[in-house]
Protein backbone atom coordinates (compact mmCIF):
# COMPACT_ATOMS: atom_id res chain seq x y z
CA UNK A 1 0.00 0.00 0.00
CA UNK A 2 1.76 3.18 -0.95
CA UNK A 3 0.74 5.86 0.48
CA UNK A 4 2.15 9.27 1.51
CA UNK A 5 -0.66 10.24 3.89
CA UNK A 6 -0.29 8.19 7.02
CA UNK A 7 0.66 8.07 10.67
CA UNK A 8 2.14 10.64 11.73
CA UNK A 9 1.27 13.34 9.27
CA UNK A 10 -1.32 15.29 10.61
CA UNK A 11 -3.55 18.00 9.59
CA UNK A 12 -5.16 15.76 6.42
CA UNK A 13 -8.94 13.96 7.07
CA UNK A 14 -7.05 11.75 4.12
CA UNK A 15 -4.64 10.05 6.02
CA UNK A 16 -8.00 7.99 7.40
CA UNK A 17 -8.72 6.06 4.37
CA UNK A 18 -5.36 4.26 3.93
CA UNK A 19 -5.03 4.23 8.06
CA UNK A 20 -8.60 2.15 8.52
CA UNK A 21 -7.89 -0.08 5.55
CA UNK A 22 -4.80 -1.31 7.23
CA UNK A 23 -6.69 -1.37 10.54
CA UNK A 24 -9.26 -3.53 9.00
CA UNK A 25 -8.37 -5.90 6.26
CA UNK A 26 -5.95 -8.36 8.32
CA UNK A 27 -9.58 -9.71 10.13
CA UNK A 28 -10.45 -9.70 6.15
CA UNK A 29 -7.69 -12.11 5.02
CA UNK A 30 -5.40 -9.39 3.80
CA UNK A 31 -2.13 -8.50 5.52
CA UNK A 32 -1.09 -4.69 4.38
CA UNK A 33 2.65 -3.85 3.90
CA UNK A 34 2.80 -0.02 4.19
CA UNK A 35 5.37 1.94 1.68
CA UNK A 36 4.99 5.59 2.81
CA UNK A 37 7.31 8.98 2.99
CA UNK A 38 9.93 9.94 5.56
CA UNK A 39 8.30 12.16 8.76
CA UNK A 40 10.94 14.84 7.47
CA UNK A 41 8.21 15.14 4.42
CA UNK A 42 5.38 16.22 6.47
CA UNK A 43 4.38 19.75 6.98
CA UNK A 44 2.92 18.53 10.03
CA UNK A 45 3.26 15.68 12.61
CA UNK A 46 1.41 14.08 15.36
CA UNK A 47 1.61 10.72 17.38
CA UNK A 48 -1.97 10.61 18.05
CA UNK A 49 -2.99 8.65 15.61
CA UNK A 50 0.58 6.10 15.48
CA UNK A 51 -1.11 3.94 18.23
CA UNK A 52 -3.97 3.07 15.63
CA UNK A 53 -1.78 1.11 13.43
CA UNK A 54 -1.47 -2.41 14.35
CA UNK A 55 1.53 -3.70 15.64
CA UNK A 56 1.88 -6.47 12.84
CA UNK A 57 1.74 -3.75 10.09
CA UNK A 58 4.90 -4.08 8.48
CA UNK A 59 6.03 -0.13 7.60
CA UNK A 60 8.54 0.98 5.62
CA UNK A 61 9.92 4.65 4.83
CA UNK A 62 11.63 6.02 1.86
CA UNK A 63 14.11 9.36 1.86
CA UNK A 64 11.28 12.14 1.06
CA UNK A 65 12.18 15.66 0.82
CA UNK A 66 8.96 18.97 0.19
CA UNK A 67 10.58 20.38 -2.35
CA UNK A 68 9.05 24.05 -1.27
CA UNK A 69 10.49 23.58 2.35
CA UNK A 70 13.83 21.39 1.60
CA UNK A 71 14.82 22.45 -1.86
CA UNK A 72 14.10 26.06 -2.39
CA UNK A 73 16.70 28.95 -2.54
CA UNK A 74 15.50 32.55 -1.74
CA UNK A 75 12.27 31.43 -1.50
CA UNK A 76 11.72 30.08 -4.83
CA UNK A 77 12.37 26.66 -6.38
CA UNK A 78 12.20 25.01 -10.42
CA UNK A 79 8.74 23.71 -11.41
CA UNK A 80 10.26 20.77 -12.65
CA UNK A 81 11.38 19.83 -9.48
CA UNK A 82 7.63 19.94 -7.71
CA UNK A 83 6.13 18.01 -10.68
CA UNK A 84 3.89 16.12 -10.62
CA UNK A 85 4.08 17.54 -6.59
CA UNK A 86 6.30 18.42 -3.92
CA UNK A 87 7.02 15.62 -3.03
CA UNK A 88 8.52 13.73 -6.16
CA UNK A 89 11.79 12.89 -4.26
CA UNK A 90 10.56 10.82 -2.76
CA UNK A 91 9.75 8.34 -6.00
CA UNK A 92 13.81 7.36 -6.20
CA UNK A 93 14.19 5.75 -2.72
CA UNK A 94 10.73 4.31 -2.76
CA UNK A 95 10.96 2.04 -5.86
CA UNK A 96 13.81 0.72 -4.41
CA UNK A 97 12.10 0.53 -1.11
CA UNK A 98 9.37 -1.04 -2.89
CA UNK A 99 11.44 -3.87 -4.61
CA UNK A 100 13.01 -4.47 -1.30
CA UNK A 101 9.42 -5.48 0.55
CA UNK A 102 8.23 -7.04 -3.05
CA UNK A 103 11.70 -8.84 -2.94
CA UNK A 104 10.96 -9.78 1.03
CA UNK A 105 7.24 -10.66 1.31
CA UNK A 106 5.70 -11.40 -2.16
CA UNK A 107 2.51 -9.56 -2.09
CA UNK A 108 -0.15 -10.30 -4.21
CA UNK A 109 -1.20 -6.84 -5.14
CA UNK A 110 0.25 -2.91 -5.43
CA UNK A 111 -1.93 -0.35 -4.30
CA UNK A 112 -1.39 3.07 -4.32
CA UNK A 113 -3.28 6.27 -3.29
CA UNK A 114 -3.89 9.95 -4.34
CA UNK A 115 -3.84 12.56 -3.74
CA UNK A 116 -0.17 12.76 -3.93
CA UNK A 117 0.50 12.06 -7.22
CA UNK A 118 3.80 10.58 -6.66
CA UNK A 119 2.29 7.74 -5.02
CA UNK A 120 0.64 6.46 -8.81
CA UNK A 121 4.22 7.07 -10.13
CA UNK A 122 5.91 5.28 -7.82
CA UNK A 123 3.58 1.96 -8.03
CA UNK A 124 3.27 2.54 -11.63
CA UNK A 125 7.18 1.64 -12.13
CA UNK A 126 7.03 -1.37 -9.47
CA UNK A 127 4.37 -2.72 -11.38
CA UNK A 128 6.23 -2.67 -14.81
CA UNK A 129 9.26 -4.05 -12.78
CA UNK A 130 7.29 -7.30 -11.45
CA UNK A 131 4.03 -7.66 -13.25
CA UNK A 132 2.59 -7.61 -9.95
CA UNK A 133 -1.10 -6.57 -10.51
CA UNK A 134 -1.97 -2.59 -9.31
CA UNK A 135 -4.70 -0.92 -8.25
CA UNK A 136 -4.95 2.54 -8.28
CA UNK A 137 -6.77 4.59 -5.54
CA UNK A 138 -7.18 7.70 -7.52
CA UNK A 139 -10.09 8.88 -4.79
CA UNK A 140 -10.93 12.14 -6.68
CA UNK A 141 -10.25 13.49 -9.75
CA UNK A 142 -6.80 14.90 -11.02
CA UNK A 143 -6.38 16.72 -14.48
CA UNK A 144 -9.64 18.44 -14.32
CA UNK A 145 -10.21 22.15 -16.21
CA UNK A 146 -7.76 24.90 -15.21
CA UNK A 147 -6.54 22.32 -12.29
CA UNK A 148 -3.86 22.58 -12.09
CA UNK A 149 -3.49 25.60 -13.25
CA UNK A 150 0.21 25.81 -14.41
CA UNK A 151 0.40 23.75 -17.98
CA UNK A 152 2.89 21.24 -17.21
CA UNK A 153 1.93 20.19 -14.31
CA UNK A 154 -1.46 19.35 -15.70
CA UNK A 155 -0.11 17.28 -18.43
CA UNK A 156 1.93 15.11 -16.10
CA UNK A 157 -1.06 14.53 -14.02
CA UNK A 158 -3.09 13.52 -17.20
CA UNK A 159 -0.08 11.22 -17.92
CA UNK A 160 -0.23 10.05 -14.80
CA UNK A 161 -4.10 8.93 -15.14
CA UNK A 162 -3.75 7.93 -18.61
CA UNK A 163 -1.18 5.54 -17.83
CA UNK A 164 -3.41 3.50 -14.74
CA UNK A 165 -5.94 3.55 -16.88
CA UNK A 166 -3.91 1.74 -19.11
CA UNK A 167 -2.35 -0.58 -16.85
CA UNK A 168 -4.04 -0.60 -13.15
CA UNK A 169 -6.09 -3.94 -12.65
CA UNK A 170 -8.76 -1.43 -11.40
CA UNK A 171 -8.81 2.48 -10.84
CA UNK A 172 -10.86 3.47 -7.71
CA UNK A 173 -12.99 6.97 -7.43
CA UNK A 174 -15.09 7.88 -3.93
CA UNK A 175 -17.56 9.17 -5.76
CA UNK A 176 -19.99 7.88 -8.92
CA UNK A 177 -19.59 11.75 -10.25
CA UNK A 178 -15.25 10.57 -9.97
CA UNK A 179 -15.83 7.42 -11.75
CA UNK A 180 -18.21 8.31 -14.27
CA UNK A 181 -15.75 11.12 -15.29
CA UNK A 182 -12.91 8.50 -15.94
CA UNK A 183 -15.34 6.05 -17.77
CA UNK A 184 -15.88 8.76 -20.54
CA UNK A 185 -12.65 10.37 -20.48
CA UNK A 186 -10.98 6.27 -20.83
CA UNK A 187 -13.65 4.51 -22.16
CA UNK A 188 -11.88 1.60 -23.03
CA UNK A 189 -10.77 1.14 -19.32
CA UNK A 190 -14.58 1.83 -18.32
CA UNK A 191 -14.91 -1.35 -17.13
CA UNK A 192 -11.95 -1.53 -14.69
CA UNK A 193 -13.45 2.12 -12.94
CA UNK A 194 -15.17 1.37 -9.73
CA UNK A 195 -16.90 3.69 -6.44
CA UNK A 196 -15.56 2.83 -2.88
CA UNK A 197 -16.34 5.46 -0.83
CA UNK A 198 -15.01 6.85 2.42
CA UNK A 199 -16.16 6.46 5.50
CA UNK A 200 -16.03 6.89 9.17
CA UNK A 201 -14.37 4.60 11.81
CA UNK A 202 -16.99 3.26 14.57
CA UNK A 203 -14.08 2.36 16.51
CA UNK A 204 -12.66 5.60 16.56
CA UNK A 205 -16.28 6.66 17.65
CA UNK A 206 -16.90 4.38 20.10
CA UNK A 207 -13.60 5.49 22.21
CA UNK A 208 -14.55 8.89 22.45
CA UNK A 209 -16.27 9.84 25.28
CA UNK A 210 -20.08 11.20 25.06
CA UNK A 211 -20.89 15.02 25.60
CA UNK A 212 -22.14 15.23 29.23
CA UNK A 213 -26.05 14.78 29.13
CA UNK A 214 -27.59 18.02 27.84
CA UNK A 215 -24.24 19.84 27.22
CA UNK A 216 -25.90 21.18 24.30
CA UNK A 217 -29.32 19.87 24.29
CA UNK A 218 -30.45 21.85 27.53
CA UNK A 219 -31.36 25.27 27.65
CA UNK A 220 -31.14 25.30 23.94
CA UNK A 221 -33.13 28.61 24.17
CA UNK A 222 -30.70 30.45 26.18
CA UNK A 223 -27.47 29.81 23.53
CA UNK A 224 -26.75 30.08 19.93
CA UNK A 225 -27.27 27.23 17.88
CA UNK A 226 -23.24 25.88 17.83
CA UNK A 227 -22.43 25.22 14.12
CA UNK A 228 -18.65 23.51 13.31
CA UNK A 229 -16.61 23.25 10.47
CA UNK A 230 -14.15 20.92 11.35
CA UNK A 231 -10.98 20.93 8.65
CA UNK A 232 -9.67 23.26 5.90
CA UNK A 233 -11.69 25.88 4.41
CA UNK A 234 -9.87 26.06 0.73
CA UNK A 235 -10.34 29.39 -0.48
CA UNK A 236 -12.00 28.09 -4.17
CA UNK A 237 -13.31 25.06 -3.20
CA UNK A 238 -14.63 26.07 0.13
CA UNK A 239 -14.82 29.67 -0.24
CA UNK A 240 -17.66 31.00 2.82
CA UNK A 241 -17.81 34.56 1.16
CA UNK A 242 -21.65 34.36 0.49
CA UNK A 243 -21.93 32.50 3.83
CA UNK A 244 -20.72 35.67 5.04
CA UNK A 245 -22.80 37.59 3.04
CA UNK A 246 -26.06 36.02 4.20
CA UNK A 247 -25.02 36.15 7.88
CA UNK A 248 -24.21 40.07 7.44
CA UNK A 249 -27.78 40.34 5.82
CA UNK A 250 -29.67 38.34 8.01
CA UNK A 251 -28.07 40.95 10.83
CA UNK A 252 -29.23 43.68 9.08
CA UNK A 253 -32.88 42.74 8.93
CA UNK A 254 -32.68 41.02 12.44
CA UNK A 255 -33.81 37.66 11.09
CA UNK A 256 -30.57 35.68 12.94
CA UNK A 257 -28.20 37.01 15.56
CA UNK A 258 -25.10 36.17 17.30
CA UNK A 259 -27.80 35.22 20.16
CA UNK A 260 -28.76 32.39 17.78
CA UNK A 261 -25.97 31.14 15.77
CA UNK A 262 -21.90 30.68 16.22
CA UNK A 263 -20.04 29.07 13.52
CA UNK A 264 -16.94 26.87 15.05
CA UNK A 265 -14.46 26.61 12.19
CA UNK A 266 -11.95 24.15 13.61
CA UNK A 267 -8.15 23.94 11.92
CA UNK A 268 -9.63 25.74 8.94
CA UNK A 269 -5.61 26.76 7.90
CA UNK A 270 -7.13 29.65 6.64
CA UNK A 271 -8.44 31.57 9.46
CA UNK A 272 -6.68 35.32 8.33
CA UNK A 273 -8.99 35.13 5.14
CA UNK A 274 -12.07 33.80 7.60
CA UNK A 275 -11.61 36.80 9.91
CA UNK A 276 -10.96 39.56 6.62
CA UNK A 277 -13.96 38.15 5.03
CA UNK A 278 -16.28 38.28 7.88
CA UNK A 279 -15.26 41.94 8.78
CA UNK A 280 -15.82 42.83 5.19
CA UNK A 281 -19.07 41.16 5.52
CA UNK A 282 -20.19 42.66 9.01
CA UNK A 283 -20.46 38.71 10.12
CA UNK A 284 -17.77 38.65 12.65
CA UNK A 285 -19.73 38.26 15.76
CA UNK A 286 -21.46 34.84 14.05
CA UNK A 287 -17.60 33.08 14.16
CA UNK A 288 -15.24 32.12 16.07
CA UNK A 289 -12.10 29.88 15.12
CA UNK A 290 -9.90 27.67 16.95
CA UNK A 291 -7.23 25.60 16.34
CA UNK A 292 -6.64 21.88 15.26
CA UNK A 293 -6.74 19.31 18.08
CA UNK A 294 -5.94 15.21 17.70
CA UNK A 295 -8.34 13.18 15.62
CA UNK A 296 -10.38 11.90 18.46
CA UNK A 297 -10.54 15.21 20.51
CA UNK A 298 -12.34 16.47 16.96
CA UNK A 299 -15.08 13.46 16.82
CA UNK A 300 -15.93 14.58 20.63
CA UNK A 301 -16.68 18.03 19.34
CA UNK A 302 -18.89 16.84 16.55
CA UNK A 303 -20.62 14.79 19.25
CA UNK A 304 -21.06 18.03 21.09
CA UNK A 305 -21.66 20.50 19.05
CA UNK A 306 -25.51 21.18 17.93
CA UNK A 307 -25.16 20.96 14.02
CA UNK A 308 -22.14 20.78 11.40
CA UNK A 309 -21.91 22.60 8.33
CA UNK A 310 -20.46 20.72 5.19
CA UNK A 311 -19.13 23.38 2.30
CA UNK A 312 -18.05 21.93 -1.27
CA UNK A 313 -18.58 24.79 -4.61
CA UNK A 314 -19.64 23.45 -7.65
CA UNK A 315 -16.16 22.91 -9.10
CA UNK A 316 -16.03 19.67 -7.01
CA UNK A 317 -19.53 18.32 -7.66
CA UNK A 318 -17.85 14.98 -8.43
CA UNK A 319 -16.11 15.05 -4.62
CA UNK A 320 -17.00 14.11 -1.41
CA UNK A 321 -15.40 15.69 1.55
CA UNK A 322 -14.61 12.70 3.52
CA UNK A 323 -15.06 14.69 6.56
CA UNK A 324 -19.07 13.70 5.49
CA UNK A 325 -19.27 10.19 6.65
CA UNK A 326 -18.41 11.38 10.56
CA UNK A 327 -20.55 13.80 10.33
CA UNK A 328 -23.23 11.51 9.56
CA UNK A 329 -22.20 9.28 12.61
CA UNK A 330 -22.26 12.27 14.76
CA UNK A 331 -25.98 11.80 13.74
CA UNK A 332 -26.28 15.56 13.82
CA UNK A 333 -28.07 17.70 12.01
CA UNK A 334 -25.88 18.96 8.82
CA UNK A 335 -26.24 22.37 6.79
CA UNK A 336 -24.97 21.20 3.11
CA UNK A 337 -23.66 24.69 1.38
CA UNK A 338 -23.23 22.89 -2.38
CA UNK A 339 -24.42 22.67 -5.67
CA UNK A 340 -27.84 19.94 -5.40
CA UNK A 341 -26.49 18.17 -8.73
CA UNK A 342 -23.52 16.95 -7.29
CA UNK A 343 -22.00 14.58 -5.06
CA UNK A 344 -21.59 15.86 -2.25
CA UNK A 345 -25.68 16.86 -2.07
CA UNK A 346 -26.66 13.27 -3.03
CA UNK A 347 -24.75 11.91 -0.26
CA UNK A 348 -27.10 14.37 2.43
CA UNK A 349 -30.08 13.45 0.54
CA UNK A 350 -29.24 9.95 0.73
CA UNK A 351 -29.23 10.28 4.47
CA UNK A 352 -32.62 12.21 4.45
CA UNK A 353 -31.28 15.58 5.05
CA UNK A 354 -32.79 18.40 3.60
CA UNK A 355 -31.10 21.53 4.71
CA UNK A 356 -28.58 22.55 1.67
CA UNK A 357 -27.96 25.75 -0.48
CA UNK A 358 -25.47 26.64 -3.34
CA UNK A 359 -22.37 27.62 -1.66
CA UNK A 360 -22.63 30.77 -4.16
CA UNK A 361 -26.42 31.73 -3.39
CA UNK A 362 -26.37 34.46 -0.82
CA UNK A 363 -30.43 34.18 -1.15
CA UNK A 364 -30.12 30.63 -0.83
CA UNK A 365 -27.99 30.87 2.71
CA UNK A 366 -29.93 33.13 3.88
CA UNK A 367 -33.37 31.25 3.66
CA UNK A 368 -32.19 27.70 4.84
CA UNK A 369 -30.29 29.27 8.02
CA UNK A 370 -33.30 30.80 9.75
CA UNK A 371 -34.98 27.46 9.06
CA UNK A 372 -31.88 25.32 10.55
CA UNK A 373 -31.79 27.25 13.36
CA UNK A 374 -35.63 27.63 14.03
CA UNK A 375 -36.03 23.31 13.24
CA UNK A 376 -33.26 22.79 16.51
CA UNK A 377 -35.13 25.00 19.01
CA UNK A 378 -38.57 23.53 18.28
CA UNK A 379 -36.63 20.12 18.33
CA UNK A 380 -37.78 19.43 15.12
CA UNK A 381 -34.35 19.43 13.29
CA UNK A 382 -33.64 16.60 10.44
CA UNK A 383 -31.37 14.04 11.27
CA UNK A 384 -29.46 11.54 9.23
CA UNK A 385 -31.34 8.33 8.92
CA UNK A 386 -29.92 5.13 11.06
CA UNK A 387 -29.25 2.63 7.88
CA UNK A 388 -27.14 5.60 5.73
CA UNK A 389 -24.81 6.21 8.59
CA UNK A 390 -24.55 2.23 9.32
CA UNK A 391 -23.78 2.01 5.33
CA UNK A 392 -20.98 3.98 5.63
CA UNK A 393 -18.66 2.56 8.23
CA UNK A 394 -14.88 2.20 7.41
CA UNK A 395 -15.55 -1.50 8.45
CA UNK A 396 -18.07 -1.96 5.15
CA UNK A 397 -15.55 -0.17 2.94
CA UNK A 398 -13.17 -2.03 3.93
CA UNK A 399 -14.75 -5.56 2.82
CA UNK A 400 -15.55 -3.86 -0.52
CA UNK A 401 -12.07 -3.02 -0.72
CA UNK A 402 -11.44 -6.59 -0.08
CA UNK A 403 -13.71 -8.09 -2.69
CA UNK A 404 -11.53 -5.97 -4.96
CA UNK A 405 -8.18 -7.25 -4.21
CA UNK A 406 -9.75 -10.46 -4.33
CA UNK A 407 -10.99 -9.84 -8.03
CA UNK A 408 -7.77 -8.33 -9.09
CA UNK A 409 -5.43 -11.02 -8.34
CA UNK A 410 -7.90 -13.71 -10.59
CA UNK A 411 -8.54 -10.63 -13.48
CA UNK A 412 -7.23 -10.73 -16.33
CA UNK A 413 -4.15 -8.71 -17.44
CA UNK A 414 -4.48 -5.07 -18.55
CA UNK A 415 -0.92 -5.00 -20.02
Amino acid sequence: MIAYHFPPLAGSSGIQRTLRFVQHLPSLGWQPLVLSAHPRAYEKTSDDLLADVPASTVVRRAFALDTARHLQIAGRYLGWMARPDRWISWKFAAIREGLKLIDEFKPDVIWSTYPIATAHVIASALHRKTSIPWVADFRDPMAQAGYPADPLTWQSYQDIEADAAAHARYCVFTTPGAARMYQQRYPAAASRMVVLENGYDEESFASVAPPPNGAYAEGAIRHPLVMLHSGIVYPSERDPTQLFGALGRLQKTGALGPADLRIRFRASVHDDLLQSLARTHGAQDFIELCPAIPYREALAEMLAVDALLVMQASNCNAQIPAKIYEYLRAGKPILGLTDPEGDTAGVLRGAGLTNVARLDSVDEIARVLPALVRGWREGKAVLPHTLAVQQASRRGRSQALAALLAQTIVAPSTC
